[in-house]
């Protein structure tokens, strides 16, 4: 079983919309957790109601420090915001593989309706990178 790691600088968004979609997906066959270095503490109400409108459980979902998760040991860890791509990464993480998919963030639009739809891109979005990324088969 494969451990991946989704960091996103404050843990409130992207990496949770990452976490849930990689769990569901993987069907048993990897273990995703997401954590960011300056972590929110609270997970984004849109991020919440994407998943579920996509049948998504969220149950799982918290906004946490990647130090939380030091003994975690991931196979590989994905920054998916372009700060975090950037940020010193803790010494705990060692010689793993690490890579960055750039993510626009769907929290950052404007209006409601606007917003609904820009998640849902972004879960769209999501589901075909997890899909072409190997990790899923």
């Amino acid at each position: 079983m494969k451990k991946v790691l989704f960091i996103c600088t404050h843990n409130r968004c992207r990496s949770q919309l990452f976490q849930a979609l990689a769990n569901h997906l993987g069907n048993g066959k990897l273990v995703a957790q997401s954590a960011g270095s300056q972590p929110e503490g609270v997970v984004h109400p849109g991020a919440i109601a994407a998943l579920k409108r996509h049948g998504i459980d969220t149950n799982e979902l918290s906004s946490k420090s990647w130090d939380d998760l030091a003994d975690f040991a991931p196979d590989l860890i994905v920054t998916v915001c372009d700060s975090a791509a950037g940020e010193a990464c803790p010494v705990w993480f060692g010689d793993t593989e690490k890579q960055h998919w750039s993510t626009p963030d769907p929290s950052i639009v404007e209006g409601e309706a606007e917003q609904v739809i820009a998640f849902d891109k972004t879960i769209e979005e999501i589901k075909q990178r997890l899909q072409q990324s190997g990790l899923l088969s």
